[in-house]
C-alpha cells in the first residue's frame, strides 16, 4: 500500500461524510436524516471500491476512511443523545468499540516499545460500523427495535475490539 496524495477522488469520497455529518446536525426531519445516513453508507462503500478499481489505495486512504467513519457516527449518537433520542447508556455501548479502538490507536503511536504494526480494516469491524448505520435510521424509524440492535452492537463490538487485539499481536510478532 502506497502512502498515496490526500485529494484522491476516493479521499474526497471518504471526506465528504464530514460535510455529511455537519449536514446531519442542522438536518431538521427524520427523513433529511435517513437520506444523509444512507449517504454516508454509500460513500463508505464507494469510496473504498473507486480505490480498489482504480488501483489507489493508500496508506493516507486507509487513515481518512475510518476517521470520517467515526466521525459521521459520533456527530449522528451526540445528536441523537443532545436531543433525547437516545439514552447515555445506548451512547456509549454504540461507541465502545470507536473509543477502544481510538485509545487503542494513541496507546501503539505513543509507547515506544510496541513495533509499529497497520490498523487495517477487519470484518467484524465492519459490521460494527454497518450496524451503528442501521442503529441510526431504526432511531428515527423504528424505535421498537433499538434496545435489540443496542445488544447486538454491544456484544459485536466487544468481539470486534478482541479481533483487532489479536490481529494486532500477530502482526508485531511478525
Amino acid at each position: 500500500m502506497k502512502s498515496g496524495a490526500l485529494l484522491t477522488l476516493p479521499n474526497t469520497v471518504s471526506l465528504s461524510r464530514l460535510v455529511l455529518a455537519a449536514a446531519f446536525i442542522v438536518a431538521g426531519g427524520a427523513w433529511q436524516r435517513v437520506l444523509l445516513i444512507a449517504a454516508a453508507g454509500a460513500t463508505d462503500f464507494l469510496d473504498g471500491w473507486i480505490a480498489r478499481r482504480q488501483r489507489i489505495e493508500s496508506r493516507t486512504g486507509a487513515l481518512i476512511d475510518p476517521v470520517a467513519d467515526r466521525a459521521f457516527v459520533l456527530t449522528a449518537m451526540s445528536v441523537y443523545l443532545f436531543e433525547s433520542l437516545i439514552s447515555t447508556t445506548e451512547y456509549f455501548v454504540i461507541l465502545a468499540r470507536d473509543f477502544a479502538t481510538a485509545l487503542g490507536f494513541l496507546v501503539a503511536k505513543v509507547v515506544p516499545r510496541l513495533r509499529p504494526a497497520v490498523f487495517e480494516a477487519r470484518l467484524l469491524g465492519k459490521t460494527v460500523t454497518v450496524l451503528q448505520l442501521s442503529f441510526l435510521v431504526i432511531v428515527l424509524l423504528l424505535p421498537v427495535l433499538s434496545d435489540a440492535l443496542v445488544l447486538a452492537i454491544g456484544v459485536l463490538s466487544a468481539a470486534s475490539i478482541v479481533d483487532y487485539t489479536i490481529a494486532l499481536w500477530r502482526a508485531r510478532a511478525r
